[in-house]
């Protein structure tokens, strides 16, 4: 198994578009506003690493995890972290945040932030787990109710 950035000789963007919406199927029906996933394209994923560093996890030639991550001041957005269902449970999430970390204190940033549904309980077990904590709750436009967490992992650099 191996992680390697997406860079100009990535391709593969329609099965890493497969990869995120398996890995975010069971938020479906479960959370308000759906998921931003649903509205990716090939050809989205690859603008997105125009502005936004992403990393596939490789098996052989099988697609297993993805992340992109997004420089801000004084922290790095952890976004679209997703293992392949049949994958899940094998540490993959784990490398994954290992290599957002390492590429955070290469920015000399000093924080991990992502977001994640409200509704998604399991998932704030799992990032506190990892060292995240919760430190605001939000709105998506048009919602006059907390619709997801934010929280932040602080590194030392």
């Amino acid at each position: 198994m191996k992680i390697v950035p997406i860079d100009e000789n990535f391709h593969r963007w329609s099965e890493l578009l497969q990869l995120i919406l398996s890995s975010f199927a069971y938020m479906n029906g479960r959370i308000n506003p759906p998921s931003s996933a649903l509205s990716l394209t090939p050809q989205s994923l690859a603008e997105k690493t125009l502005n936004e560093i992403g990393y596939v996890v490789l098996e052989d030639e099988d697609l297993l995890g993805c992340m992109f991550l997004r420089p801000e001041p004084g922290c790095l957005y952890l976004g679209k972290l997703a293992v392949a269902p049949e994958a899940q449970g094998r540490g993959i999430g784990r490398l994954l945040l290992q290599v957002a970390e390492a590429a955070a204190r290469e920015r000399l940033l000093s924080a991990l932030r992502l977001d994640t549904r409200i509704e998604l309980t399991g998932n704030h077990s799992v990032f506190a787990a990892w060292g995240f904590a919760k430190t605001a709750e939000k709105s998506h436009p048009g919602f006059d109710r907390v619709t997801y967490i934010e929280m932040r992992k602080v590194l030392a650099v």
